[in-house]
């Protein structure tokens, strides 16, 4: 029994020596030999060149700088109004036994609108013309007694006062027919004016009366309004120290404007300034202008609030880069641009003109260079870019090419 227990405590101590020895062989191992991905040594030629590689370059979009014609607009907002406006009144007084044209309907100039009730006026018509054909026949028989005094007063069988007298009746009666004429031509007028009609061709709106009502020379709310539709006018404001620049515009031809949706996203027309108000509002610091549009698609409708955008100069082979490469930063604007082995360099520049989508560069930037438009916010000066230029078209400014107003109407 003591052989077999002695046995025992050998081969216990035989198994915690082993154990020992195995965590000493494992931690000089773990601490001393290094491990690859794949469980091998790594060579330490391999970890230098590692360490001369340096962070991985940093992915960045660029695009060309370049030399383009740049358009000059002033943006602004308007509203659109019809070019005429007539609200459809009766000269005289009737009642109405027809309508002739639909709410909403397109009318030509020269149309039938409203008829009224003509029967008076035609018998004011006849009336005068009966006057008239009375007073020519009293004349005629004046005129023959003239005829037989002027020839007995030859023999002395008449006086010299007869004759004048009849002679002065021959006059009275010939004014009078001339009365009668003009009773005649005012009783045809007021008789046309039982048509009525469009006056101009344009959009009829709602119509005030209906067959049947009785409508007066003296109402105020008409029959109907018709505005024109084409061409059409918005009218718009700039502020008031860019009149120079709008006169010169002016003075040097026609001057194109568009009309875009309010959020400015689409262009609905173009057209041309017809017109620069005689003087600036003082209380708003801004002078009115008014535009006009073919319209030939009733793009534009009368009240509707659009955004427009007054072209006003072009500058000719300036150079132009996208407003999302430029920066600002404590000592002004400036762009990165990207260098030989595709570094990255801070570039102060000075701009000009400012678009929508582009600015005119004075200083800082040449045509053929590469300035970053997106990823400038991981960027340093002599940072490893990873370029990747875009699609832009080479001469865009404010959302339009340069040549967008040409065939505008």
């Amino acid at each position: 029994m003591g052989i077999f227990q002695s046995v025992r405590r050998r081969d216990s101590r035989w198994l915690a020596a082993g154990a020992a020895v195995l965590l000493v062989v494992g931690f000089v191992g773990w601490r001393f030999v290094p491990v690859g991905s794949a469980g091998a040594a790594i060579n330490p030629a391999d970890a230098v060149k590692q360490q001369n590689i340096g962070p991985a370059p940093i992915p960045v979009s660029v695009e060309t700088v370049k030399n383009s014609d740049f358009p000059v607009y002033f943006n602004g907002l308007g509203t659109v109004q019809p070019y005429d406006t007539v609200t459809v009144r009766s000269r005289v007084d009737g009642q109405v036994i027809k309508v002739a044209f639909r709410q909403g309907q397109i009318v030509k100039e020269g149309d039938l609108l409203v008829q009224i009730d003509p029967r008076p006026y035609q018998a004011a018509l006849e009336q005068a013309q009966a006057k008239k054909a009375q007073d020519e026949a009293t004349l005629r028989n004046a005129q023959l007694d003239l005829k037989r005094y002027s020839t007995l007063a030859q023999q002395d069988f008449a006086s010299r006062q007869q004759l004048d007298t009849q002679q002065a009746t021959v006059d009275q009666i010939t004014a009078q027919i001339k009365g009668d004429q003009a009773s005649i031509d005012n009783a045809a007028t007021q008789l046309s004016y039982t048509d009525i009609r469009s006056p101009l061709t344009g959009k009829t709106g709602f119509r005030m009366v209906d067959p049947g009502n009785i409508v007066h020379a003296s109402d105020t709310n008409g029959i109907v309004t018709i505005v024109k539709l084409q061409p059409i006018s918005v009218v718009f404001t700039a502020p008031e120290e860019d009149i120079g620049q709008i006169n010169s515009a002016l003075a040097a031809g026609a001057v194109p404007v568009m009309a875009l949706s309010s959020d400015g996203t689409k262009v609905l027309a173009r057209g041309h300034l017809a017109l620069v108000d005689n003087q600036i509002n003082q209380a708003s610091g801004t002078i009115g202008m008014k535009a006009t549009f073919q319209n030939k698609d009733n793009a534009l409708w009368p009240g509707l609030s659009v955004a427009t955008r007054l072209l006003v100069n072009t500058q000719k082979n300036v150079v132009v880069v996208p407003n999302d490469a430029i920066e600002h930063g404590p000592n002004g604007l400036y762009a990165f641009v990207v260098g030989a082995g595709n570094k990255v360099a801070m570039r102060d520049i000075k701009v000009g003109d400012e678009g929508t989508a582009h600015t005119v560069v004075l200083k800082g930037l040449s045509a053929g260079e590469r300035v970053v438009v997106a990823g400038q916010y991981r960027l340093t000066q002599g940072a490893v870019v990873e370029p990747h230029q875009t699609t832009a078209p080479p001469a865009v400014a404010n959302g339009e090419t340069a040549d967008t107003f040409q065939g505008a109407n």
